[in-house]
């Protein structure tokens, strides 16, 4: 790799890290080309990049970022998973599939800055992902708006049933 394709590396990774939610740093030894690809277009389908980057050019360009506290562990062969918006879904997804194939190990991460441990993110990708917190928001949103008007809903049914009542107390007077 020419000195000008690093530099080209080196900054493209540092804006994508910029902009990153969280990262995912794995280990892929032992997985094959296919194992890889399936893997990746998983992580797309989350919105989430699947990069091989050398370690070396990975550590100059998280320098500044929040991924800057997984630098101690970029030992060995690691791939990089860089998530820009669900941070649930990407952690679902490696966690899934690391236990389909034992070969691939989830080595360490990154929220906000905070460095996570493989066990934390087995943790994260437990929790709903972001559809399924946005629909749980959107159904008690829903929820709120359904009770204030069966509640006004009966209180004018129970006005007319005593307007009714009235009615026929009278008509039973006059009779």
């Amino acid at each position: 790799m020419k000195r000008e394709e690093k530099y080209r590396v080196v900054e493209e990774m540092r804006e994508k890290l910029q902009k990153a939610e969280a990262t995912f740093l794995v280990d892929y030894r032992g997985l094959n080309v296919e194992q890889i690809t399936s893997l990746r277009n998983e992580l797309r389908k989350t919105g989430t990049e699947f990069h091989v980057v050398k370690n070396r050019l990975l550590k100059i360009a998280c320098e500044g970022t929040n991924t800057e506290v997984i630098k101690e562990l970029l030992q060995g062969p690691n791939a990089i998973a860089i998530s820009y918006e669900d941070i649930v879904s990407p952690a679902k997804v490696l966690i899934n599939f690391s236990d389909d194939y034992d070969k691939l190990e989830i080595r360490a991460g990154q929220m906000a800055g905070r460095l996570l441990n493989a066990d934390e993110i087995k943790r994260l990708s437990k929790l709903p992902g972001r559809e399924e917190l946005l629909a749980m928001a959107l159904s008690v949103m829903q929820a709120v708006p359904g009770s204030f008007v069966r509640v006004l809903n009966a209180v004018i049914l129970k006005l007319i049933y005593a307007l009714k009542a009235i009615e026929a107390k009278k008509a039973e007077e006059n009779q």
